[in-house]
């Protein structure tokens, strides 16, 4: 169903959605993704030995192990990342047809509120830990460095990454509001 709106603040729902979808939890939804992108490719040299100027010793295990681990790592990121454009598409709202028994069924909004919340919970904590340990909080150390460049390159990458969890909380909330909330009366 498509709804035509003159609000700048909010995009047609192309994407088979119920309600509209704010174009804020669109862009979001777009930059979540991109946010884990970085990370990933961080961590490709990493498979093949190559410590990223890292201070430290190099894993033990051998390529055949840590090869498919850091590939299949940022696949998953990637994976899970793009899951939640369920928050903004219809998808994520009703089984797409060309599933067997349950196409075309109605999700309940928990179905995917909860699974989504426990994501964002765990990305929250990895965010906690990063600013405990980037900042030297009660003690904590980081991972050491040859140099700043490599320091200051890996804490940005990071960070960029841990912004998931509260990220994740908002797009969660949008996605609440608009299955969960009754429309709002229309204006004119």
């Amino acid at each position: 169903m498509n709804h035509t709106i003159n609000n700048p603040g909010l995009q047609a729902t192309s994407p088979g959605t119920a309600r509209p979808v704010p174009r804020w939890a669109e862009n979001l939804a777009h930059l979540i993704p991109l946010l884990a992108l970085p990370v990933c490719l961080w961590r490709l040299p990493i498979a093949f030995g190559y410590r990223m100027g890292m201070d430290e010793p190099g894993s033990q295990w051998s390529l055949w192990l840590t090869i498919p681990y850091v590939f299949g790592l940022s696949v998953l990121t990637e994976g899970v990342a793009l899951l939640y454009f369920a928050l903004v598409r219809g998808w994520g709202e009703v089984v797409p047809d060309r599933v067997p028994v349950l196409g075309g069924r109605r999700i309940p909004p928990f179905a995917v509120i909860v699974p989504a919340s426990l994501g964002a919970l765990v990305f929250t904590a990895l965010l906690v830990d990063w600013v405990v340990t980037t900042f030297g909080i009660a003690g904590a150390s980081n991972v050491h460095f040859t140099n700043g460049w490599w320091e200051g390159l890996a804490t940005v990458v990071s960070g960029l990454f841990v912004l998931w969890g509260p990220l994740m909380f908002v797009q969660i909330r949008g996605y609440y509001v608009r299955r969960c909330r009754p429309a709002a009366p229309a204006r004119g």
